[in-house]
């Protein structure tokens, strides 16, 4: 286990608050604050960009040790902290110098509107913004994002754009102060209320250059990738712990899980492992496969510890008078599955990986027949 990366502040008010910050969005606009009061946001950025410095593994158990106490901040505090490693890797220093202060600063919150941008890096469907060019410099953008969290007001949120200049996207970053940039309501949700998580039309938006992050858009969107995901695997493994937490405390009457309950933090460290020495080594950047497996792999850790937690807390767990929190995580656990890429498309990404493989795969030569004496 990583060491504590929360402040008592920020503990204490998630716990106070996570019940409300998953069922309604009374409390949406205190969320990104509170993350940023704590300095959560600033772990792993560069301190050449004003962060604080770190592993790339640290950002990653700071989304998890958030999500032990509550998956919609978690969830919050990975799109930004998604969106400012974006201007990480982005060689527009004009964008950095742009919104990166503000970001670091909380004055403006990050989106990552690039779900379906990475949907379209796995051919699973077509990008759904479109850009044309306006002027000698500029650029205007038309479309829709139907999913992106953390649109707290101000925001700027990253978009994969196709134009007719070139075969591949870009990647814009498009302010919400902009003419045409239109927030929905927030969308509907089972839980995670207090996400900030709505749509976007974008009706002929005009950005100037300092807003493309990547002229070639599927080299960066490759290149983004890993910490993308591996934030997203941050949730899981906070998850995780935190029913196998609540499962160990029912007493010894259920010692018959502790076998079960000692076997799932046993892969819950095995992964965040094989999270970190693949960011370390880059090699998720060239083997992608390899973190969708530890992504599918944590997310039936996550419903093997919520089952868990229901055997170990038995009837109780429907009562909600008694154990408020395991209602709040089962709810929780359905997310995982959905969040983009989805398992079912990381499922569907391997199969057609594996059957090219297999049909590149040269056919065994014939063995040698023997001479007949």
């Amino acid at each position: 286990m990583s060491r504590s990366l929360l402040t008592p502040g920020l503990q204490s008010w998630l716990q106070t608050h996570a019940q409300s910050l998953n069922a309604d969005a009374d409390a949406a606009q205190q969320v990104l604050a509170q993350l940023v009061q704590a300095g959560m946001h600033r772990i792993a950025v560069p301190q050449a960009f004003g962060g604080d410095g770190g592993e790339a593994i640290d950002a990653v158990d700071a989304i998890a040790q958030v999500a032990e106490r509550s998956v919609t901040a978690a969830f919050v505090l990975w799109s930004h902290r998604a969106f400012i490693d974006y201007l990480c890797l982005t060689d527009n220093t004009a964008a950095r110098e742009l919104w990166l202060p503000d970001l670091l600063q909380g004055r403006l919150a990050g989106a990552t509107g690039l779900s379906n941008a990475m949907k379209f890096l796995s051919q699973l469907e077509p990008l759904q913004v479109q850009a044309r060019p306006d002027g000698d410099d500029g650029l205007r953008v038309a479309g829709k994002l139907p999913w992106v969290t953390n649109l707290r007001a101000p925001f700027v949120v990253a978009a994969a754009v196709q134009t007719p200049l070139q075969p591949a996207p870009m990647v814009l970053a498009i302010d919400s102060r902009l003419a045409g940039v239109e927030r929905s309501a927030d969308l509907d949700l089972l839980a995670l209320r207090a996400s900030n998580t709505a749509a976007i039309e974008l009706d002929d938006v005009r950005v100037g250059q300092e807003a493309v992050l990547a002229r070639d858009g599927l080299s960066f969107l490759k290149r983004a990738r890993p910490m993308f995901l591996s934030l997203q695997c941050g949730m899981s493994l906070g998850l995780a712990r935190a029913s196998l937490q609540a499962a160990e405390q029912v007493g010894a009457a259920r010692d018959v899980l502790h076998p079960r309950i000692d076997q799932a933090r046993a892969e819950l460290a095995s992964l965040r492992e094989t999270i970190r020495e693949g960011l370390v080594s880059g090699r998720f950047v060239t083997d992608a496969p390899a973190l969708f497996r530890v992504r599918l792999q944590l997310a039936a850790v996550v419903q093997e510890s919520v089952q868990l937690e229901l055997q170990g807390s038995g009837g109780r767990a429907y009562l909600r008078n008694h154990l408020p929190d395991f209602g709040r995580r089962l709810q929780e656990s359905a997310f995982i599955p959905v969040v983009t890429p989805s398992l079912t498309q990381l499922q569907g990404e391997l199969s057609k990986l594996a059957s090219s493989a297999a049909a590149a795969t040269p056919p065994a030569a014939p063995a040698p027949e023997r001479a007949v004496p």
